[in-house]
């Protein structure tokens, strides 16, 4: 391309400004053009300029601290991560610099503020947020600058690009503790000379000389590795709003400036040591606490790092390798066995079995064949594949399933909200506890006053309160997700504990929904093969679920004329000469009706055949009934059906009740029965008439198979089809329950042990640092056995 790479213009003479793309040096006009071409290459989006059919609009001249934000309002950036949504643009954000409760509720009440910001939800466990706007009102690029405005930065959510950041995060961190330690083994060296009780007889001049060099030791620790907490500290100072690096930050710095006074005048004790060792047990509690964020929320993460980077299309002129995220629909792929495949498409050409298990967490793998549905990261196990792309990467399952999950961690329980205020509440009480113990003891004991004053401050700072719920939110979350239950709204974990009635519809929910023939009873002289051949052949053209049962038996040497539908009834036609009606016991049989389902076949002398059909029942519908009355919980079938099926179905499983022929209305006015009695009702349905009842149950699971709109209105959603999920999810809802109220009980019980004992001069600030530490880690180690559930 002659002139810019970018935009097309000439390229003027002088500085010259390029850049390396796909392995050749391009040259831009500006430094616009070069600066938008970095976003796009950095956003993993390079391919949008092979791709492109026209150069890219020019990029205007901005402030440098505006030109990279505004980047991100160009179209062909946002598309990978960019969603429409109610008429509004909804984004996940990557966030850096959050530490604890208090940051997620500062950027929660600053960016709601401003216009045209509908939505603002911040995870503090998973370090995202998302958030929703009126781009007619604002743009991206000034959303991010809020972020900017009080202290933190926020870019658009991309797993490869979240690794990256995260593997600087390790490294800065690593290198912060690295200065801390070496710096804490040094001056504790230098320490124990100043320990009067071992060496009482030390020249004094030598002792200042020590206490010089710890001086100078510890000044990295408190100029390089405790950086992040004053930061922090600063930041909540500067939004009037209080966090857990305030009083970690006060008591550093206290203890730092007070060492230093005694160093000057020579008078006092100096606590260098201290200093320098609690920076280094922070850090390495903020860097575990940082690892085990990790690993609660790379499952969802990772979701789409199994998509493929490259497909391989077909096209007239041959195969040709793209970008996956680049593909269309209706485009043809081809698939390798062992290949992931690339979209959710439908397959053209091949059978195949796929391994689904990071969809469904289901490990056996699935056939498929031509016309069937295959999704994103999914791999092909055994045979090549012809696909034809259904929709965009930004579309598919996969993308839905992670946009679900940070909805639902996004989404806050009442305990969730519960325990951010009361961690904010809590700092503010511990700084006035901190200066009333400080009062007391200068009247006790002055000389003492400062050092118990640090202990309490350091002891009780409320690190573990505020990761209590969080933590155990996000793991269980995960752990749901790897076993095939998408929650799509946080109160599932919170609600499904206390269910005492679950209910279900029947058909296509605790049945397949896939109507067979079970057995055949003849009233004349043809065989059973001529007269399923028959009742094929009229049912034919119908896509009644009843006329499936009988399409293997279809003959194509008979010819069906004059057919008719008759509504309510059935349907008639002529074969060979011959008028054949097959349809209800009510219309052909009214006489031999029985209480399964059944269907007609007649002609002019009069019946021929009847067929049994049944609704077969899911081979785990029992097992679930058989655990729910284990478990104390009632059942209840609520289902529009009604035939006879649906007391043959009750029976069998052994439910407590059944409704029938019920309408969506029904279902409804069913459930606020059960709210009244004071009963807490689990809704499982797969279908639109079940939808207005998913929505008004207390919590509600849709059927992998269901219809989108059941899938939109459900709590839930299973990803395979099968019960046992809504088990597991109730084990690992009440397991998080409980390692909620552990997390709860150790931290407020470890303050309410230590306070009293800091307070009173019994703990030390070199035991207060550890065990602040300490409790954090148990905090989050608790949350983490979730995941092994």
């Amino acid at each position: 391309m002659d002139g810019c790479f970018h935009c097309g213009e000439s390229v003027p003479n002088g500085p010259h400004f390029q850049l390396e793309v796909h392995g050749t040096q391009q040259p831009f006009c500006c430094p616009g053009c070069l600066a938008v071409a970095e976003t796009i290459i950095d956003c993993g989006l390079g391919s949008y300029y092979q791709h492109r059919s026209a150069p890219a609009p020019k990029a205007d001249a901005v402030p440098d601290a505006l030109k990279l934000l505004q980047h991100y309002d160009l179209a062909e950036i946002q598309q990978d991560f960019v969603i429409d949504k109610d008429n509004l643009k909804e984004a996940q954000l990557s966030i850096t610099g959050i530490s604890c409760a208090a940051c997620a509720w500062l950027i929660e009440r600053h960016l709601s503020r401003l216009p045209g910001v509908v939505l603002i939800q911040v995870n503090t466990t998973t370090e995202r947020a998302r958030v929703r706007w009126d781009e007619q009102t604002t743009t991206l690029s000034q959303v991010l600058s809020g972020f900017g405005a009080i202290g933190y930065q926020a870019r658009p959510f991309q797993p490869h690009q979240q690794e990256q950041a995260y593997n600087k995060s390790v490294k800065a961190y690593l290198l912060r503790m690295g200065v801390a330690g070496i710096a804490s083994m040094q001056v504790m060296m230098v320490a124990i000379a100043l320990y009067e009780d071992l060496f009482p007889n030390t020249d004094a001049g030598l002792v200042n000389y020590f206490r010089w060099i710890s001086l100078w030791l510890c000044v990295p620790v408190m100029g390089y590795s405790a950086l992040p907490f004053y930061r922090n500290a600063w930041r909540g100072l500067q939004n009037r709003t209080l966090n857990m690096d305030l009083p970690v930050s006060m008591a550093m710095i206290f203890a730092f400036v007070a060492s230093v006074y005694a160093t000057v005048t020579n008078t006092g004790d100096v606590y260098y040591e201290c200093v320098s060792m609690f920076a280094f047990l922070l850090l390495t509690g903020r860097f575990l606490e940082m690892r085990a964020k990790r690993r609660a929320s790379e499952t969802t993460a990772n979701l789409t790092l199994l998509v493929p980077m490259l497909a391989r299309v077909e096209t007239e002129q041959g195969e040709l390798e793209v970008a996956a995220k680049t593909l269309q629909p209706e485009q043809v792929v081809l698939v390798a066995p062992g290949s992931q495949i690339p979209a959710d498409a439908q397959i053209i050409d091949g059978s195949t079995s796929i391994d689904e298990s990071m969809l469904t967490g289901e490990h056996l793998p699935v056939l498929r064949h031509a016309g069937d549905t295959v999704f994103a990261g999914t791999t092909n196990i055994e045979s090549p594949l012809r696909l034809k792309v259904l929709r965009n990467l930004a579309d598919a399952r996969v993308s839905e399933i992670l946009r679900a999950q940070d909805d639902a961690l996004a989404e806050k329980p009442k305990v969730a909200i519960l325990a951010d205020q009361l961690s904010r509440y809590f700092v503010a009480a511990l700084l006035v506890v901190t200066l009333g113990t400080y009062l007391v003891w200068l009247q006790l004991d002055s000389a003492k006053a400062f050092w118990v004053m640090l202990s309490v401050l350091v002891a009780t700072c409320p690190c573990a309160l505020s990761l209590a719920t969080p933590t155990a939110l996000t793991v269980a979350t995960s752990r749901l997700s790897r076993s095939g239950v998408l929650v799509r709204r946080a109160h599932v974990l919170d609600t499904l504990p206390k269910v005492t009635r679950m209910v279900f519809d029947k058909t296509g929910t605790l049945t397949r929904g896939e109507i067979a023939l079970s057995h055949t009873t003849l009233y004349g002289a043809l065989d059973e093969a001529s007269v399923l051949a028959i009742a094929a052949a009229l049912e034919a053209q119908s896509e009644h679920p009843i006329a499936r049962a009988f399409s293997a038996h279809r003959n194509m040497g008979l010819v069906v004329t004059n057919r008719k539908n008759q509504v309510g009834r059935g349907v008639t036609g002529v074969i060979d000469g011959i008028c054949w009606r097959l349809g209800s016991g009510a219309w052909l049989a009214p006489n031999k009706e029985t209480a399964d389902l059944s269907v007609y076949l007649a002609n002019d002398d009069g019946l021929v055949a009847r067929f049994s059909l049944s609704d077969p029942l899911r081979d785990e519908a029992q097992a679930l009934i058989n655990a729910c009355r284990e478990q104390g919980i009632k059942t209840t079938i609520l289902t529009g059906d009604s035939s006879g099926q649906a007391e043959i179905v009750a029976q069998t499983l052994g439910v407590d009740k059944l409704v029938k022929h019920a309408s969506p209305d029904d279902k409804l006015a069913y459930l606020r029965e059960c709210d009244k009695a004071g009963e807490i009702c689990l809704m499982v349905g797969d279908g639109i008439n079940d939808a207005p009842v998913l929505a008004g149950a207390h919590v509600s699971f849709a059927m992998a198979g269901g219809t989108d709109i059941a899938k939109s209105s459900a709590d839930a959603i299973m990803l395979a089809d099968d019960l046992r999920h809504i088990l597991t999810a109730r084990h690992v809802s009440a397991r998080c329950r409980a390692v909620i109220k552990q997390n709860f009980s150790w931290a407020i019980g470890y303050n309410l042990i230590i306070l009293p004992l800091a307070a009173t001069g019994h703990v030390s600030p070199w035991f207060a640092m550890v065990g602040m530490s300490v409790s954090s880690l148990i905090v989050m180690t608790n949350s983490l056995r979730l995941s092994r559930l």
